[in-house]
């Protein structure tokens, strides 16, 4: 199986949570959420990049070359990136959507 192959299952799930909260009604968790998703997004990739190369370079780990697509950034191939994609979608989706649901029920008291 492919890092590509493995990634599609994590990428699937994360978008399905992220098109779920971005059709949620709009609020500002929403609204708050999903701003500081697209810059989290940047950051994380870049750091991404950064620390990857970095301790693909220190030789801290390596891929099998018939398991990547061969595209790279740097020494890190783009499959590297899928995971810290996936966090930025399915976080933010997951803070909405749960929010939301704790929102529809009464708290609970304490006697």
């Amino acid at each position: 199986m492919s890092y590509w192959a493995l990634n599609t299952v994590f990428l699937l799930a994360a978008l399905g949570a992220g098109t779920a909260a971005a059709l949620t009604p709009k609020g500002r968790a929403r609204t708050a959420a999903l701003a500081a998703a697209g810059g989290t997004a940047a950051v994380v990739l870049v750091l991404t990049a950064v620390f990857d190369n970095l301790m693909i370079a220190a030789g801290l780990f390596t891929y099998a070359p018939d398991m990547i697509s061969g595209a790279m950034v740097g020494l890190a191939p783009l499959e590297d990136f899928a995971y810290p994609v996936a966090a930025v979608l399915l976080l933010p989706a997951l803070w909405i959507l749960l929010g939301r649901a704790s929102k529809a029920r009464p708290p609970r008291r304490r006697p």
